[in-house]
């Protein structure tokens, strides 16, 4: 990859994650991580990014920097595959919750046609289930936070107060080695807490480049998963340990 290709492509996953590490980059990329390194000192020279020991933190907000067609467009491969290895952990008659996120849009996409009751905060799953009449679609209120296409707020919480589901499928910046869930939006933190009280299972919808991710806010410990799906070549340790704390692990 040349260089300014792969800078720019550093600073998409800087920005979207909020800070990562260069063991994290070195093996997304296919580099090594001392490129990395010099990578990252360009880059904070320029004022791009804050390099810090060991990883990079994102001068900015990422929902700022990063539109949702911007994420949605990294990784399209591995979250299909996800996607489609969480529709079919979907029952008919079931009540869902879908987290924000792309790839939660992804298995949006797949339960068209399905008798099943939606129930999300995502305006990017509101228009893709919006016109099928097989889907019993609940939209949660609130605040709109426009970059990311979602609802979020006092006014949501609120409205998963009274939502009983039998499963929330969870999005996140990242799991932690040591099977933490972390995210980077504090506006998303208490809302996908609330889910987690919401639903009878909690499914982790993840694509393998968050094992190990990165997050300053924490979500929740790896006894609060009920299931992982993620892809082949998510880091072994981290599943590991979360399989260990109970999570059962579906692979892509």
């Amino acid at each position: 990859m040349l260089q300014h290709l792969r800078h720019a492509e550093i600073m998409r996953r800087v920005r979207l994650s909020g800070a990562t590490s260069v063991r994290d980059l070195a093996r997304q990329l296919g580099v090594s991580p001392s490129t990395i390194r010099r990578d990252l000192e360009v880059l904070d020279r320029d004022g791009t990014l804050r390099r810090v020991r060991g990883g990079a933190l994102a001068e900015v907000d990422a929902d700022h920097s990063m539109p949702f067609a911007e994420v949605a467009a990294l990784d399209e491969r591995d979250k299909e595959a996800v996607a489609d290895r969480a529709a079919q952990v979907v029952r008919d008659g079931d009540v869902v919750l879908l987290d924000i996120g792309t790839t939660t849009m992804r298995l949006a996409r797949r339960l068209r046609g399905r008798r099943v009751t939606v129930v999300t905060s995502s305006l990017a799953v509101l228009d893709v289930l919006r016109a099928d009449p097989a889907v019993e679609l609940l939209l949660l209120g609130g605040m709109l936070r426009r970059p990311y296409h979602s609802l979020v707020g006092v006014l949501t919480e609120e409205a998963l107060g009274q939502v009983c589901a039998d499963r929330v499928f969870l999005g996140a910046s990242g799991v932690r080695p040591d099977g933490q869930l972390v995210d980077t939006t504090l506006a998303e933190v208490p809302l996908k807490r609330a889910m987690i009280a919401a639903a009878g299972q909690v499914v982790l919808l993840v694509d393998r480049q968050k094992f190990p991710g990165t997050g300053a806010l924490r979500v929740c410990g790896p006894e609060d998963i009920d299931m992982i799906v993620t892809n082949e070549g998510a880091d072994e340790t981290t599943l590991r340990n979360c399989a260990a704390a109970g999570a059962e692990v579906l692979l892509a």
